[in-house]
C-alpha cells in the first residue's frame, strides 16, 4: 500500500521510524529539508549591531519564533520564550550565535539555526570638530568601516594651524565610562616611519568625537 494511502497516524508512525532509521525514502520532503546555509558576507563580520537597528531573525524550522524587532535603547531585542537578549556592539555573526545559545541553554531547542538581516539600519554617524575645514556630522556606511584619517578628509581636511599629530577620539562604552584615543594622522598622511599602525586600524563607531586640536605657534 502506498505510504500516502495510509491514515494520518500510521504514516506519522512509518515516518518516526524511518528518521530513526535513516532510512531517507520515506522520510517526508519536510524532515528532509536541510537548514539553509548562512550567508557569510563580509558585512556579517565587520558591522556592529547598534541601538534603533531592525533586524529579521529566522529560527530554522520554528516560523513561530521568527520575528522582526528593533533593538531597543538598552541594546536587547526582545524574542519569544527567552525574552530581552542584549546584541548591540556585536556582528550579525556573533548575535546570531548569542541566540542560538539562548534557545539552547534554556533548554526551548535542541540545535537551534538562527539566521539574522539587518532590514532597516539605524542613523550611525561620528561628530568631527576642531581644526578641519568642514566640522560637523559625518555618516559611517553601513556596507564598510571608517578610520579617523578618512573621517578627517571627509571634513575637508586639516586647517593650516591644526595640530594633526594629536587627533583625539572620544567614545562611550557600554558602562557609560569614556575612552579616549589619542592618533598621529599627520604621520599617516605623510607615510612617515614612526606612524603607528593601530592609529590607521582604529575604526570609528556611532557616536565617537574625533576633536582636531590647535597648533602652538
Amino acid at each position: 500500500m502506498a505510504m500516502h494511502r495510509l491514515p494520518c497516524f500510521f504514516r506519522n508512525i512509518i515516518a518516526s521510524v524511518a528518521i530513526a532509521w535513516g532510512a531517507p525514502g520515506l522520510v517526508p520532503a519536510a524532515a528532509q529539508t536541510p537548514a539553509p546555509a548562512k550567508t557569510d558576507t563580509k558585512i556579517n563580520f565587520i558591522y556592529k549591531l547598534t541601538n534603533a537597528d531592525r533586524l529579521r531573525i529566522t529560527v530554522f524550522g520554528e516560523p513561530d519564533l521568527s520575528t522582526i524587532s528593533r533593538i531597543d535603547a538598552r541594546g536587547n531585542v526582545n524574542l519569544y520564550l527567552i525574552g530581552d537578549v542584549h546584541v548591540t556592539g556585536s556582528t550579525v555573526n556573533e548575535a546570531q550565535k548569542i541566540i542560538e545559545a539562548a534557545y539552547r541553554d534554556g533548554r526551548y531547542l535542541r540545535d537551534p539555526q538562527v539566521t539574522i538581516s539587518v532590514e532597516d539600519y539605524a542613523p550611525r554617524t561620528v561628530t568631527v570638530d576642531g581644526q578641519v575645514k568642514s566640522p560637523g556630522s559625518i555618516s559611517l556606511p553601513a556596507e564598510s568601516t571608517l578610520t579617523v584619517y578618512q573621517a578627517i578628509i571627509r571634513a575637508g581636511g586639516f586647517t593650516d594651524i591644526a595640530k594633526g599629530s594629536a587627533v583625539s577620539v572620544t567614545r562611550v562604552l557600554p558602562d557609560g565610562t569614556k575612552k579616549v584615543f589619542t592618533v598621529d594622522v599627520n604621520s599617516l598622511i605623510k607615510g612617515k616611519d614612526r606612524a603607528n599602525i593601530k592609529d590607521d586600524t582604529l575604526l570609528l563607531e556611532p557616536g565617537d568625537i574625533i576633536y582636531v586640536p590647535e597648533r602652538l605657534i
